[in-house]
């Protein structure tokens, strides 16, 4: 049903003046042409009457009801046109930004329904600069100067005040949407790859561009533009970018960067330095004293260097506020709180008032903890890269009760041996003869996650929109070539547990230039001896043989824990590493083996590497090191595989790993970004207090 209301307010008078004089012009009333047409906007409605026509009770009323129900939309290019002066004197009177002289190239439309325009929008110059913005497209100062004139900013657009119609706004975006490129192309010649514009968030929720697939890439500065400088107002306002050309990155020759970091405010000191002096007095976590031997003078040593230390990180937040409560959050993971999870340590360290403030500082208040990684990595790398590293790579789980923290499912679980309720987290850490730490991690999501069924709970928890259902495997490999990438950790080794360590499509995906050394379980099977292989002889009946095995009479695979038993391994006891009573022995053995896959021998020939430790048990793993590798270096990399896993301990028993209440996939990471922090912060304190780094 559409309804047309009598205008009461004398302010849409004004607009029944302008649409009259545009009536009055078309109709070539009183001898009125486009070179006087401006005379008219200062029309008063009681000069009207002189011109003898009636007043049109259809320009003065409300339009309201369903767009299905209207005419279609007309929509009409108004710059150079008569129409374009009704434009300027809408958007001047009734845009909460009124009216101002468009930069550089401009196109301004009227929309239409029944003749009555109702919406109006224009299509100027972007911003020239624009952090979110640029770094999204991801192009150099150079490409920015030559391709910015293929962008258009949609610098107006206005809904007249008196239209009423769900979904309007968006179709209208829509129809200009799709006539821009070609009416821009015709009158600059340029060829348009995108569109911006910015929503102020005061008035407006952007709902049309969103509903238009509109992406939203961030907010601006807070600043504009004023002489050769910039002014910061504090006004800041969403950034919203539609793509016409999917390919305007490989047109420009460029790949998208990442966001730039929230802007922040000057730094105040005083509440940090209220926490700093509660930290001189903190319990730290008995385990951490003990291996410390702090005395009272080391207490405030600590307070200081973590201060200091959390000081290299307050980059990475978007206010200054979240500094004091990063180092409060920081310091809670190596107290002695029974409790390692937001609230109690917002209560330990700051006051009932502050609870909130840290739950959502971890959950949704925005900082970039990928930015506190890179710094994490940056300092850490001096104190333990040596040439001759090992990357690890492990998953972890997290026992949960419930089904509503994201990424629970039942699954196994290392902790306890078996299938159950759970989280878990691929982590990859490092290890040299310098020291060790960890280094990048990221939540596994069950494919059971990615239902239909769930997408409410994966709103509910934050979960990236894109993203997809991959292997922990998959998952590691993105972490490991993450880190390789840095530069920073030289690596001639890659270690992993057995559940990577099983996979040999993951071990074929491995960069090149590492050998890996990993564990594997004791019913791996594997070829002494490379057999032949082929198609078995027909035997005269039935079908021909089609699949290839191995021939009769050939070798056949054999478990490794079967070759553990066997007289084919010499056992050697070695010292493997050291130990708080003294070196830990085990004896050891290598042979050189072919792992069997579906039966078949893979093509290259493997070290398999055994360890029998004091209480009988025996480890297994592979490698691919080269044939003429030492038993001494093999030996030394079976040491540098475990200490991820003793990372994974100190994390869980000393700086509440698995203590977290977190249910969002922000605040997951978060936290264990802060636990990686407090590995990282333990370790110089131990260079600090000369203890010696065990691995």
């Amino acid at each position: 049903m559409v309804h047309f209301d009598r205008a009461i307010d004398s302010g849409y008078g004004l607009m029944f003046d302008i649409l009259f004089t545009a009536k009055l012009l078309f109709a070539g009333v009183g001898g009125i042409c486009p070179e006087n047409v401006s005379a008219f906007y200062t029309i008063k409605r009681s000069e009207i009457n002189r011109y003898s026509m009636p007043e049109d009770p259809y320009m003065k009323s409300r339009i309201t009801g369903e767009l299905k129900d209207f005419s279609p939309i007309k929509l009409d290019l108004v710059s150079g046109t008569d129409w374009e002066l009704v434009w300027d004197q809408l958007v001047r009177d009734y845009h909460y930004l009124g009216y101002q002289k468009l930069l550089g190239h401009r196109l301004k439309y009227l929309a239409f329904i029944d003749k009555r325009p109702v919406a109006a929008l224009s299509w100027s110059a972007p911003a020239l600069k624009l952090a979110a913005r640029d770094c999204y497209i991801g192009w150099s100062v150079e490409q920015r100067r030559r391709h910015l004139k293929q962008i258009a900013g949609n610098s107006r657009f206005l809904v007249m005040p008196r239209v009423r119609i769900p979904n309007m706004a968006s179709h209208v975006l829509g129809l200009n949407i799709a006539r821009l490129p070609l009416d821009w192309q015709q009158h600059f010649k340029d060829r348009l790859l995108l569109l911006e514009t910015f929503v102020d968030g005061r008035f407006h929720e952007g709902t049309c561009y969103k509903a238009s697939n509109w992406l939203h890439i961030g907010q601006t500065h807070g600043s504009t533009k004023q002489g050769k400088g910039y002014r910061y107002h504090g006004s800041r306002k969403e950034i919203f970018l539609y793509v016409i050309d999917p390919e305007f990155r490989k047109i420009i020759g460029c790949h998208q960067q990442p966001a730039p970091l929230p802007y922040r405010p000057p730094q105040t000191k005083m509440k940090v330095e209220e926490l700093t002096m509660l930290l001189e007095h903190c319990r730290w976590h008995p385990g951490i004293s003990a291996d410390f031997d702090l005395d009272q003078e080391d207490v405030k040593t600590m307070a200081k260097e973590i201060v200091a230390f959390h000081e290299a990180f307050h980059d990475c937040y978007g206010r200054v506020e979240h500094h004091r409560l990063g180092l409060a959050y920081l310091s809670g993971l190596m107290s002695d709180s029974p409790a390692k999870s937001a609230e109690p340590i917002a209560l330990e360290f700051l006051d009932q008032k502050s609870v909130r403030s840290v739950q959502m500082f971890m959950k949704s208040y925005k900082w970039d903890h990928l930015a506190m990684q890179d710094t994490h990595q940056r300092m850490l790398a001096p104190l333990i890269a040596s040439p001759d590293g090992m990357i690890t790579v492990d998953p972890s789980e997290f026992p949960k009760k419930g089904n509503e923290s994201v990424g629970v499912a039942r699954q196994y679980c290392g902790n306890l041996g078996k299938v159950d309720n759970c989280q878990s987290g691929v982590f990859v850490g490092y290890t040299s003869d310098k020291g060790y730490g960890l280094l990048a991690c990221r939540l596994y999501m069950p494919e059971s996650w990615f239902t239909e069924e769930q997408k409410k709970r994966r709103t509910a928890n934050l979960v990236p929109e894109d993203l997809v259902f991959e292997t922990k495997q998959q998952i590691a490999l993105k972490l490991i070539d993450d880190v390789m990438a840095t530069g920073l950790f030289p690596t001639k080794w890659l270690g992993a547990d057995a559940s990577f360590g099983r996979d040999l499509e993951f071990l074929n995906s491995l960069p090149e230039t590492l050998s890996y050394f990993v564990s594997i379980p004791s019913d791996t099977q594997v070829f002494i001896k490379k057999p032949k292989t082929g198609l078995p002889p027909y035997k005269g009946r039935g079908r021909r043989p089609t699949k290839i095995c191995v021939l009769p009479g050939q070798p056949q695979p054999k478990t490794v824990a079967q070759l553990a038993k066997s007289s084919r391994i010499s056992w050697k006891p070695v010292a493997v590493a050291e130990g708080a009573k003294g070196p830990i022995i085990a004896k050891v053995a290598r042979m050189r083996i072919y792992l069997s896959r579906d039966g078949l021998p893979e093509a290259d020939e493997q070290w398999l590497f055994l360890r029998k430790n004091a209480d009988g048990q025996v480890k297994f793993a592979i490698s691919n090191a080269p044939k003429d590798i030492s038993m001494a270096e093999l030996i030394k990399a079976s040491t540098m595989r475990w200490p991820i896993e003793q990372c994974f301990n100190e994390g869980k028993d000393q700086v509440g790993m698995d203590d977290y209440e977190h249910r969002s996939w922000p605040a997951w990471h978060r936290h264990m970004i802060f636990v990686f922090l407090a590995l990282h912060f333990l370790l110089r304190m131990r260079l600090h207090f000369k203890k010696k780094v065990r691995c």
